[in-house]
């Protein structure tokens, strides 16, 4: 079991590191900004009071929205004992407290957890996914999603999603902005010069570079948490084998589903929004399903 201890510990390094990086983008934006407006330090207090703004909305308000937009209702041990019963054993295994569980009435089988913390996580599951696996794919599944819950995924996600958001507005911002006569505010502020005109350059390679940079550094985080929890899951079960198979079921299922868009299709175990033609991996908010497998049945 030394390759599963190891999948964690590289998992967590990589997404902090690749954070990390989308933390500075923002604070250099908001600096060369700030230059071109006046004064960089305000451009990082501007840039850290909007990312707050928008954390908190985030913070309070998205699982209830998740949920509803995916039509999901929650469930009482009566309607579905096996599947109380494994989440169950997987929360006490974990340390974690039991999450309120949900059911989207959908023949795709696939689940996602929600969620701010621990103390106020929800899974949802399909029916498709309760009538097409065994118990022990079951298991690896909802093992897989406790994991998010306990690596502290959502809460990851949705910092991450802040500071992305937050460096497309402010990009945004400046480049409207400027189209619209700030250059001109800038230049008779500063009294222009190679100084103020090399600032100018900067900031306008930034504004149109760092969204796509932190984008694509969003979905590599992304894919690094689904390793993570992967790898986690196998923790909680000793038994890879389980979640391998049920990766294979769930993306082979050709059924749509329908509760999914866009906006939900990064939460779900395997991404359940097909795409119209075959994309690179550095473009998917999840690994690759053989390479999952792949590192799963390794994990022995």
């Amino acid at each position: 079991m030394a390759s599963m201890w190891n999948e964690i510990a590289a998992n967590k390094r990589n997404s902090f590191f690749l954070t990390v990086v989308v933390t500075a983008v923002l604070l250099v934006l908001g600096y060369v900004l700030g230059r071109f407006w006046g004064t960089g330090y305000a451009g990082i207090v501007i840039a850290f009071l909007l990312a707050l703004a928008m954390s908190l909305g985030a913070y309070f308000g998205g699982d209830k929205m998740v949920l509803a937009v995916s039509r999901a209702r929650r469930i009482e041990k009566k309607d579905h004992q096996q599947l109380f019963n494994v989440i169950e054993e997987l929360s006490l295994a974990g340390g974690l407290p039991m999450p309120a569980i949900y059911v989207i009435e959908d023949s795709a089988p696939n689940a996602f957890a929600t969620g701010r913390d621990p103390a106020h996580a929800s899974v949802a599951i399909t029916t498709g996914l309760l009538d097409k696996l065994n118990r022990d794919e079951l298991q690896g599944v909802m093992a897989h999603e406790l994991s998010h819950v306990g690596n502290r995924d959502i809460l990851y996600a949705t910092m991450v999603g802040v500071l992305v958001g937050s460096i497309a507005l402010m990009s945004d911002f400046f480049l409207r902005s400027f189209l619209w006569g700030g250059g001109r505010r800038r230049r008779s502020s500063s009294g222009g010069g190679s100084a103020g005109a090399l600032i100018l350059v900067v900031a306008i390679v930034l504004a149109i570079l760092a969204p796509i940079v932190t984008k694509l550094l969003q979905l590599a985080i992304s894919r690094q948490r689904e390793y993570l929890a992967d790898a986690s899951a196998v923790k909680l079960t000793r038994y890879p084998e389980g979640l391998a198979s049920a990766l294979e079921k769930i993306s082979g299922d050709r059924e749509p589903l329908e509760a999914a868009n866009r906006a939900t299709q990064h939460l779900y175990i395997v991404n359940p929004v097909k795409p119209l033609a075959k994309t690179a991996n550095l473009f998917s908010t999840h690994p690759p399903i053989d390479e999952r497998v792949r590192r799963l049945r390794a994990m022995r």
